[in-house]
């Protein structure tokens, strides 16, 4: 069990899970995931969300071990994604006098998941403001629908003045593996939530009139310091403004000689003393590619033409783009075609589609390989994405 200590009546009771490969079967974690659960112990017991599957067993140990020989009144869902309500049904099973706080929303959603019986008995719907007594401790219901589900709340405990925050301020990576949490907790936002900028806006002006001393999210560590940061954080990324001033490059390179010239470019950026990222959608990891589209301000796209359009890595990263809400960017185009050069008209509709794209109007087409004769126009595009 992780020694995760929140206070003597909030205790951690969820788990790390280091062995998976790939969150929602698509984003690389490198070091894991947690799924955070929380116990309050007062009058009345509330066990804050349940955790995936994968980690029934351990998550139940936990939740014994701070119980002793009490039983828990309440279970709140806060969110009905799997990873958090996989235990639901055995938890109900195991405690059948426990009832479920949940939105009505959840509610409706339940069981489409579980097979539980006596639902209406077993359920109290909570609404916007609403208040659970456990005692000393107090919960007050904020509904957050859309951040990243319709059925989400998230819950503010008086005493403690703990805001349990569902998947907001969550991060990929264990809890036992440290690392900077900007990184990941940005690679997770854009991915998961990135979409739904306007709903995580509504949710944090409801929160800046809450006395919040921490943060309690259902993946990634609980922040306890500093909490303004986080909180920043999220407004920059939540109204799609660019976290830093820069440019971003990434290519889809076929044979090489697409990848060879946007190496140039960012070569060539970082003589002019520019912060540059770069990414080869081919081999990078493309949530970090997307992570990285929103972090910047600038964007210079490479692609090579494929079939009467651009290789696939460069459209599935645009489609991606275009999924999560890209918008407020200015963007450059590099084309690459031996014969019939199309990739720059095939991005330029792609972000057409998107919000506030600023498209360069100088634009670059390289004939199979870089030649110093492209050098003119390559210079061009970055005067004007420079501008």
């Amino acid at each position: 069990m992780n020694k995760v200590i929140i206070s003597d009546d909030v205790k951690y009771i969820g788990v790390d899970d280091t062995t998976l490969d790939l969150f929602e079967s698509q984003y690389v974690v490198p070091h894991g995931v947690s799924y955070n659960s929380y116990l309050i112990l007062d009058d009345k017991i509330a066990v804050m969300d349940t955790v995936d599957a994968r980690k029934t067993k351990e998550w139940f140990a936990n939740l014994e071990h701070e119980l002793k020989d009490r039983t828990p009144d309440y279970l709140v869902v806060s969110h009905l994604e799997p990873d958090h309500s996989a235990n639901i049904q055995l938890f109900v099973e195991k405690y059948p006098q426990v009832k479920l706080v949940l939105s009505a929303k959840a509610k409706a959603m339940l069981l489409q998941f579980f097979d539980i019986e006596d639902i209406d008995q077993r359920c109290l719907v909570v609404k916007e403001g609403q208040v659970l007594d456990l005692g000393k401790h107090h919960l007050k219901f904020i509904m957050a629908p859309m951040v990243h589900w319709p059925e989400v709340m998230v819950e503010y405990e008086t005493e403690e003045k703990i805001l349990f925050s569902a998947d907001g301020f969550g991060k990929f990576g264990a809890l036992s593996y440290e690392e900077d949490w900007a990184c990941e907790a940005r690679r997770y936002y854009f991915n998961i939530v990135g979409k739904y900028g306007g709903p995580v806006q509504t949710l944090l002006k409801k929160a800046s009139a809450l006395d919040i001393q921490m943060i309690c999210p259902l993946h990634g560590p609980i922040l306890k310091d500093n909490l303004s940061y986080y909180i920043d954080k999220y407004q920059i990324w939540s109204r799609y403004e660019s976290e830093d001033e820069g440019v971003f490059v990434a290519c889809a390179s076929i044979h090489g000689n697409t990848k060879d010239v946007a190496l140039k470019v960012v070569e060539m950026l970082k003589a002019k003393g520019i912060k540059v990222a770069f990414a080869d959608l081919t081999r990078d990891d493309m949530a970090e590619a997307i992570e990285d589209a929103f972090r910047y301000s600038k964007m210079i796209l490479a692609a090579a033409t494929y079939d009467g359009g651009i290789f696939s890595p460069m459209e599935d990263f645009l489609h991606r783009l275009q999924h999560k809400g890209y918008q407020n960017k200015t963007v450059g185009l590099i084309e690459n075609g031996s014969w019939a050069p199309l990739a720059n008209k095939v991005m330029k509709d792609l972000l057409e589609s998107m919000k506030n794209i600023n498209i360069c109007q100088n634009t670059v087409t390289i004939k199979s390989t870089y030649k110093n004769e492209n050098l003119e126009a390559i210079n061009q595009l970055l005067d004007e994405i420079n501008e």
